[in-house]
């Protein structure tokens, strides 16, 4: 099982927006544009969390994974349930596992299911052109996923915002656990739960992450932070790491 922490790992989005990733090519990358590329997908994934994933009711109660809430759905069909008439509020446990339930399913179905033509152009141009700015790192990571047979994504951001960010980066239908609130040893000790009798690794650029996986006994793999950082990973890298350990 491959644990990877997603942001500033396989998405970029913070070193964009502050400059930071292009600041790395000593001149050779245009900051505003790195800055400005940024700001788009904020835009998009504020939008798709607004939208579709009930994020102005739900921002203030994050869950650490989608199936957190299962023990307070009661099953009830919502093909006709009124969202914004049912007043929603912190102590109805219930009817935050309705949202979460859609929201497992729109995440499960991609967003071909749920945005219109205009927008799926919109979101494939920003897609390619960020990949072109960053030298194929969204295109590279995405590729590398698909060489694992399990691969598990931890943030430290909110659930709800990483799953849309997960849409919007092509890296959907992944299992996503947030640490915002309880931390990544916890969270990967739910992860070495549910995949019994499997060997881990996880693969970050913080410390964080790295101490957890010290703590859990497991080999961890450093995304360095200088250019080409992720598509100069090679599965050689990986199997070396992990021959070490076990």
């Amino acid at each position: 099982v491959y644990i990877w922490d997603m942001d500033e790992t396989l998405i970029l989005l913070k070193s964009l927006l502050n400059g930071t990733y292009a600041e790395a090519f000593n001149g050779l990358k245009d900051v505003q544009k790195g800055i400005e590329i940024g700001k788009r997908w904020e835009d998009y994934i504020l939008q798709v969390c607004d939208k579709f994933f009930f994020y102005e009711q739900i921002e203030d109660y994050n869950e650490p994974f989608l199936d957190a809430l299962n023990e307070y759905d009661d099953g009830l069909d919502l093909s006709d349930y009124d969202f914004s008439k049912d007043c929603f509020d912190d102590p109805n446990k219930r009817k935050l596992a309705y949202r979460h339930r859609i929201i497992g399913e729109k995440y499960s179905q991609g967003l071909h299911n749920f945005l219109d033509q205009d927008m799926i152009k919109l979101w494939d141009e920003l897609y390619h052109l960020t990949d072109s700015y960053t030298d194929g790192w969204l295109s590279s990571a995405r590729a590398f996923l698909e060489q694992q047979n399990i691969n598990v994504l931890v943030t430290s951001g909110s659930l709800i915002p990483s799953l849309v960010k997960c849409l919007l980066f092509r890296l959907d239908r992944l299992i996503v656990y947030s640490s915002w609130e309880v931390g990544k040893h916890q969270c990967f000790s739910w992860i070495k739960e549910r995949y019994l009798s499997v060997r881990f690794c996880v693969i970050g650029d913080g410390i964080e992450e790295c101490n957890a996986a010290q703590a859990m006994k497991w080999p961890f793999i450093r995304i360095d932070p200088h250019p080409h950082r992720f598509p100069g990973l090679t599965m050689k890298t990986l199997n070396c790491y992990q021959e070490v350990v076990y």
